[in-house]
């Protein structure tokens, strides 16, 4: 089976980078297309697979197609390709907004659309992605799909009413903890620690509560009030966040970037 990706932006290379590390693929299997010589470069001389500056071909010799591009580029880059696929190929998006009778419509055609939504955590074999698919995709096509998502890290399946929350669930969202990361790191710096080691201390701390929370199958909540002592530092805190509306203001900042994704 022949793996082609259209565009080879930060999540194609974390993708690629995933796949060949579980050996799902070889790099002789692998092709993928890009606009400009240096990323063609990387491709070719730093991912080792093989780069393709046509799109056209990329589509002829692909059983899976990934169309790694951004959302308003999607219907320039199908129009391009579509006299190139025929009902055999597996096309995976990755765009916002984008639904499976859209993308299919666009193609003209019975087209096997696999519509996606990975994250950036992918770049380092912890992504976070879910998958729908309309009804030309079969029980085996989605579990190809599913095995080269899961090479980086988590996938589900979901109905495609749920895709718009997966974008502000954990598409959007690494941004929010990243910045939630930054937040308790300058309030170390004000208390005196260097910065370099106050990032080592928040980014660790999120990624072992996250691991805590997962391994154990604890409710948030309960490992919420496991470190909350009576009259201790944490409730302190806890009680601070809650008068400034932080859980309020995250569930805003989710729901924003959902309505952001049906809308576009």
């Amino acid at each position: 089976m022949k793996l082609g990706f259209i565009g080879c932006g930060n999540m194609a290379k974390a993708m690629i980078s995933g796949i060949l590390a579980k050996k799902n693929f070889s790099k002789e299997d692998i092709m993928a297309s890009a606009v400009t010589e240096k990323t063609l470069s990387y491709i070719k001389n730093e991912l080792g697979i093989i780069a393709e500056p046509d799109n056209k071909r990329v589509a002829k010799c692909s059983d899976i197609i990934v169309l790694a591009i951004k959302p308003i580029y999607m219907e320039e880059v199908i129009n391009e390709i579509k006299d190139d696929t025929d009902e055999s190929k597996i096309i995976v998006t990755l765009a916002p907004g984008k639904t499976l009778l859209w993308i299919e419509k666009k193609f003209g055609k019975k087209t096997k659309v696999v519509r996606t939504m990975p994250n950036t955590p992918a770049m380092v074999g912890e992504g976070m992605s879910a998958l729908c698919v309309n009804e030309n995709v079969t029980e085996s096509d989605l579990k190809a799909v599913k095995e080269i998502f899961e090479s980086f890290g988590k996938a589900e399946v979901v109905k495609e009413n749920m895709m718009d929350a997966v974008v502000g669930v954990s598409g959007s969202s690494p941004a929010f903890v990243f910045m939630f990361i930054e937040a308790l790191a300058d309030a170390a710096v004000a208390e005196g620690m260097p910065r370099a080691q106050a990032y080592n201390f928040a980014a660790q701390t999120v990624l072992g509560s996250a691991k805590l929370m997962l391994e154990t199958g604890k409710h948030p909540g309960e490992l919420k009030d496991m470190v909350c002592s009576p009259g201790g530092t944490t409730i302190e805190g806890v009680a601070s966040l809650e008068d400034s509306a932080f859980r309020s203001d995250v569930i805003k900042a989710v729901r924003k970037a959902a309505d952001k994704s049906r809308r576009m």
